[in-house]
């Protein structure tokens, strides 16, 4: 399943998408923004209610071949099939796990849009429902500088086989070419994360309330990239930045050494000739765009057992861990 979205055996597949259809024509497009709750039902996302159920081994527990043993503080998370209404295994969890619904992304988004107007844009299945998302459009249009069209998203992941926590996002998307990014600003925060213990509710309760970081870093957010697009950049302190940002690898090793010019060309192409930075060509703003725009549009993916499509793995690996530290560290370097 190279787009790593959900397909189920009636053919349809876990996703819906407010007027654009961005996951290749799959799942359901709508004419018009929805409700968190509606989109949950157009995505295959409602009533999994995902659960433990404790593990056992097929070893027998006595001599005549009767009964199993329990796998002692290891669980199995399963879900309710939406469309078969069968069971689901998703993965192994411990003792302190706690799932948290997709209808819980539902309660907080549908806060957003109470306090901000915000609208519902996706939401979907990954990697047999081992993982969900649901996006959300925040209200306010940014142009930076008058030239650069910048809007914000909030993006709540979560996993359903132990493997990351419940996260909240504060994405800013440049229109021209999709970027997704994400920038350290001292003032503000563009992340919350929830881990799955008995205390997820309450968290997620003090993540409501938190929702108002998210128009402080809208705020703080425009005011940098304000003050960016006004400064200006040469090639020669772009590159050095990307030099800091990505060493040298040692002598001796060609492929890493020709995999590594192939970047700082690609990078230096992004910042001084390519067109998606025609309107802020030489600026601080530009440097930062041109290294985003690798990350999420160039930057090497690897194929694995999800998908066969680089440009679906590298796409979805622009929300990992790895990819924003180094747009952060990016930002900061650029801006000192």
């Amino acid at each position: 399943m190279s787009h790593l979205l959900e397909t189920f055996t009636n053919g349809r597949t876990a996703f819906v998408s407010a007027r654009e259809d961005a996951w290749h024509r799959l799942g359901m497009v709508t004419a018009s923004a929805l409700t968190a709750e509606e989109a949950l039902e157009s995505a295959l996302l409602s009533g999994w209610n995902v659960r433990k159920v404790a593990l056992q081994t097929d070893a027998v527990m006595d001599a005549n071949g009767a009964g199993s043993l329990p796998v002692m503080n290891h669980y199995a998370t399963v879900r309710t099939n939406p469309v078969t209404k069968g069971t689901d295994v998703l993965g192994v969890v411990g003792k302190k796990y706690h799932p948290i619904q997709n209808e819980q992304h539902a309660l907080l988004l549908n806060t957003l849009v109470d306090m901000s107007g915000a609208h519902f844009e996706t939401a979907g299945s990954l990697r047999g429902g081992r993982e969900v998302f649901v996006t959300m459009k925040m209200p306010d249009h940014m142009k930076v500088g008058g030239v650069d069209n910048v809007d914000l998203y909030l993006a709540a992941l979560n996993s359903h086989d132990g493997s990351s926590a419940f996260r909240l996002l504060v994405t800013p998307v440049r229109i021209v070419c999709a970027n997704t990014q994400a920038a350290a600003l001292k003032s503000a925060k563009s992340s919350f994360s929830i881990r799955h213990t008995s205390g997820a509710n309450a968290a997620i309760a003090q993540a409501r309330q938190a929702l108002g970081l998210t128009f402080t870093y809208q705020k703080a957010f425009e005011e940098e990239a304000e003050r960016m697009i006004q400064q200006s950049m040469t090639d020669r302190e772009f590159m050095s930045i990307m030099g800091r940002l990505f060493p040298e690898p040692g002598e001796g090793n060609q492929p890493a050494t020709r995999r590594y010019q192939e970047k700082m060309n690609t990078l230096e192409r992004l910042f001084t000739t390519a067109p998606t930075n025609e309107a802020i060509r030489g600026t601080r703003w530009a440097g930062y765009q041109s290294l985003t725009e690798y990350i999420d549009h160039y930057s090497p993916a690897q194929r694995t057992q999800w998908t066969n499509d680089l440009d679906t793995a590298r796409a979805m690996r622009s929300l990992g861990v790895d990819a924003v530290a180094t747009k952060e560290a990016a930002f900061r370097l650029i801006n000192a």
